[in-house]
């Protein structure tokens, strides 16, 4: 949420940026402003007249002992007409705050000055690329759906069968796989200096509102209605409110966490070719990792985690892209986002399985997560990543290497899976 001493001291910056956003944002800061300038009126009306009953109070209990009770009644009722108007005033002042708080969290963090215009994704820049694109022949260049059904790795319609499309079931050699995967990012992260979490997989109201998936994305997200709990989306939510109203010690920062969680997401709306298989999921498993640093050193920590991500795919052996999302396709919380797409070799499409973002003191000042430096406390910047999400990882692993004698598993899982390779059934 930003701020509102942001928004009055830099307006027509808050205006620009947003715009590169595409949103229109000058009537909501204008009300949003107005609103905040008329809470401040009633507050000082109401602390002026607070200051008159103290006032009086003491007048009264003066007349009261000087014998004068004629005045000191006077005086009392004049003191409870005032409270009255209090009343009002406090009320007044509550309602504009309210208000003002309804449109504030509607409004999106502002974008860093280096993300790119545009509409849609197809304006995102590509940053850099890696790895070695795979040579399939025509007789090995099946999908992964394919090939989870051909090696008995995934069953998607015993999913439907339990829960419903999108929950699949992970078997033999494929459940082995992702267990090995998790393992495996999760030590990286360890040897990265990242402490390892193990966070509640539901989170309540305001670790939803903390890290803005609500009141933005509750449509997204599965929701416990009897409990009025909401299962994560992202471990990236329980994990960054650990803290919240928290005031952090500068000299702990960078604070470094990961986090393995399974991940619940209700993707209404999404169909067709693009979802197929293991390319869009309800639930789905995912190693986060989340840092909490001070703005000066913030995007310093954006390029250490993207350098770090970039680890993670290289050892993997998978070719990828890093892209910088465009104004168009940036998230509603976040101020600079870096995607990380890996190449599939049957679909022959860049498949998403990472995003590193930075959120500057957006979320911070939702969560009420300060730091202490020189006496006095500001709001933190925090950041977050997949590192990495599972299912397009393991979706470009069988596609891209996938052999006659079977699926090759790249040397740096080998010591993970415990095998070198999936043999062909």
């Amino acid at each position: 949420m930003l701020t509102i001493k942001y928004l009055s001291e830099h307006t027509e910056e808050a205006i620009r940026r947003l715009a590169i956003k595409n949103v229109d944002a000058r009537e909501s800061i204008e009300k949003i402003l107005a609103l905040s300038e008329e809470r401040r009126n009633y507050q000082r009306d109401l602390d002026e007249l607070l200051a008159t009953q103290n006032r009086l109070s003491k007048e009264i209990g003066a007349l009261m002992k000087g014998g004068k009770k004629a005045e000191g009644e006077a005086k009392r009722n004049e003191v409870n007409t005032l409270k009255e108007e209090s009343k009002t005033l406090e009320q007044k002042k509550n309602e504009a705050e309210e208000q003002m708080n309804a449109l504030l969290v509607l409004l999106p963090n502002t974008p860093s000055e280096t993300v790119p215009k545009g509409k849609s994704a197809e304006d995102n820049v590509i940053e850099r690329t890696g790895g070695v694109m795979p040579s399939l022949s025509s007789d090995h260049k099946k999908p992964h759906w394919e090939l989870a059904k051909e090696y008995d790795l995934i069953d998607f319609e015993l999913g439907v069968k339990i829960t419903g499309a999108g929950f699949p079931v992970y078997k033999g050699y494929g459940a082995r796989l992702q267990r090995a995967l998790i393992d495996f990012f999760l030590d990286n992260a360890r040897e990265a200096g990242y402490l390892e979490i193990q966070p509640p997989y539901v989170v309540n109201e305001d670790s939803g509102f903390g890290t803005g998936q609500l009141p933005d994305k509750e449509g997204q997200m599965y929701h416990v209605g009897i409990d009025n709990l909401y299962l994560i989306p992202t471990a990236e939510v329980p994990v960054t409110n650990i803290f919240r109203d928290i005031i952090v010690d500068e000299k702990d920062f960078p604070i470094k966490l990961t986090a393995y969680s399974a991940c619940f997401r209700r993707e209404a709306g999404s169909y067709g070719k693009d979802v197929r298989g293991l390319n869009r999921l309800h639930q789905f498993d995912k190693v986060e990792i989340v840092r909490i640093d001070s703005p000066e050193h913030s995007y310093e920590s954006l390029d250490e985690m993207v350098r770090y991500v970039e680890t993670l795919v290289q050892k993997l052996e998978l070719p990828y892209r890093i892209v910088r999302l465009s104004g168009g396709d940036i998230s509603f919380t976040s101020a600079l986002t870096f995607d990380f797409e890996v190449f599939s070799g049957a679909q022959e499409r860049w498949l998403e399985v990472s995003s590193v973002s930075n959120f500057e003191s957006f979320q911070a000042n939702r969560l009420k997560c300060r730091y202490r430096t020189e006496g006095h406390t500001e709001l933190c910047h925090t950041l977050n990543g997949s590192a990495l999400a599972l299912p397009r990882i393991v979706a470009a692993l069988l596609e891209n290497n996938q052999t006659e004698d079977g699926i090759v598993i790249p040397a740096a899982l080998r010591p993970y899976t415990r095998f070198d390779l999936i043999p062909r059934p």
